[in-house]
């Protein structure tokens, strides 16, 4: 027995046939019949857009080679390269001094931290302690004997070498700051194998001068800026 069954409709355009047989309802064949409609538009009256009017007048030419307008494309592109450079460094610079005033000592505290000395409080052959910036500043009424004594040292001798000229603007005043250059210990003065500081803490002697003759010590006492506006006074910091 032949019978023929079809499907539902899947689409407008798409329709199955199938041929039944009597034993089992297996299909035999089937056959798919597929139509499809194409339509096709063409466009011809297109109308390009024109930017001619906002190019600049070295490249309104299309058919111009990019070589040739090189030069007047480029300059335009180093001036905008030129002023961004100009206005970061400014900016920058900006930048650095406000920081820069931000952390550093304000008026007041730069005010506070000279210290002024007179000098005819200290006898000749003394040596004062007196306390500028949270450290211990030794001022040394140096003697004749003294000045004499140590101008003749040999500066090759020495661990940290330095004229005795160098550390002293008049030689009979020695400025030095009061903490040993080794760990940081205070000084004694009119002490030591050399007449000038020593170190109780590790043994370090330090000559009239401030500099380092003996001891595990690097390096001489520090000497401060100082001057000396007046003939009895005496200005640090």
């Amino acid at each position: 027995m032949n019978v023929i069954a079809k499907s539902t409709t899947v689409s407008p355009f798409l329709r199955a046939t199938a041929t039944v047989v009597s034993n089992g309802g297996i299909p035999v064949a089937a056959t798919a019949s597929t139509q499809i409609h194409q339509r096709r538009l063409a466009h011809t009256d297109i109308q390009w857009p024109d930017f001619a009017h906002y190019r600049r007048d070295e490249v309104k030419d299309p058919h111009a080679k990019a070589k040739e307008t090189a030069s007047s494309r480029k300059s335009v592109s180093y001036i905008i390269a030129a002023g961004s450079s100009v206005a970061g460094v400014y900016g920058a610079k900006t930048i650095v001094q406000d920081l820069v005033g931000l952390l550093s000592a304000s008026a007041d505290v730069l005010a506070m931290s000279k210290c002024e000395i007179k000098l005819d409080s200290i006898p000749e052959g003394k040596s004062a302690v007196f306390k500028w910036r949270g450290k211990p500043l030794f001022v040394r009424h140096r003697s004749d004997s003294e000045i004499a004594h140590e101008a003749k040292v040999d500066v090759a001798s020495l661990r940290d070498p330095e004229e005795d000229s160098a550390r002293v603007k008049d030689p009979k005043w020695l400025v030095v700051i009061g903490v040993c250059t080794h760990l940081g210990c205070v000084p004694i003065a009119n002490a030591g194998d050399f007449g000038g500081y020593y170190c109780p803490c590790h043994g370090s002697h330090y000559d009239a001068s401030g500099r380092i003759r003996k001891g595990p010590a690097p390096l001489n006492l520090e000497v401060p800026p100082y001057e000396f506006p007046e003939d009895n006074m005496l200005v640090v910091g």
